[in-house]
């Protein structure tokens, strides 16, 4: 019987991701997802071809890994301002607390470590970081987790079509704000340095 639809080899693969960093590592050996050819949601099984992925499609294999060990597949948004983009993460917990593994080009928005007692702190682990070319802090709120599971007759894992059904309902779901407005007002840019450091990009883009 095949597991969730996927081949042997897709299983077997899988299957030897059995901790968090190993799955970090596999999605890491992917180049990220420029969309060259316009935009793209693509499920686990054609990011496992393809090796390429941006953050949601990076967070939905590192789901579909976890859930082959056992645990929830779920992915959380991180929500920007109008001045920046979102960012998704999966989400996993060690010793009651939680970890993330994530799909980025960029040099802080990535892995996780499992030492944060709740979601709000880690989502916070990356409040700093998260600047525009601006150097404007923009992250603004956060998703309640998502379970994937729930998309399985949709067919979520090995779809050839893009899967916009679970970018559509991380926007639907219930955010958490992160910040006041007197909060948000008093927000000071990120230093010249900090702006330096956050250029840092993997893979550039082939246009």
């Amino acid at each position: 019987m095949k597991m969730f639809g996927l081949t042997k080899e897709e299983s077997s693969l899988l299957k030897k991701l059995d901790t968090p960093p190993k799955i970090q590592a596999y999605l890491d050996s992917f180049t990220i997802n420029h969309e060259e050819e316009g935009d793209t949601c693509l499920s686990p099984r054609r990011v496992m071809r393809e090796r390429r992925a941006h953050c949601i499609e990076g967070a939905m294999l590192a789901a579909l890994a976890f859930r082959i060990h056992g645990q929830p597949p779920l992915v959380l948004d991180l929500t920007s301002d109008p001045r920046d983009f979102d960012h998704v993460i999966a989400l996993f917990k060690r010793y009651g607390c939680w970890g993330a593994v994530s799909k980025s080009n960029h040099a802080v928005l990535r892995y996780r470590e499992p030492i944060y007692r709740t979601l709000r702190e880690l989502v916070l682990s990356y409040f700093h970081e998260y600047f525009n070319d601006d150097g404007y802090k923009t992250l603004r709120s956060y998703s309640c987790p998502v379970n994937l599971a729930q998309f399985d007759k949709q067919g979520w894992i090995t779809s050839e079509e893009d899967v916009w059904f679970v970018e559509r309902r991380l926007y639907d779901v219930k955010h958490y704000p992160l910040l006041n407005k007197r909060q948000i007002a008093t927000l000071q840019k990120a230093h010249p340095m900090e702006m330096k450091a956050g250029a840092l990009v993997e893979w550039k883009s082939p246009k």
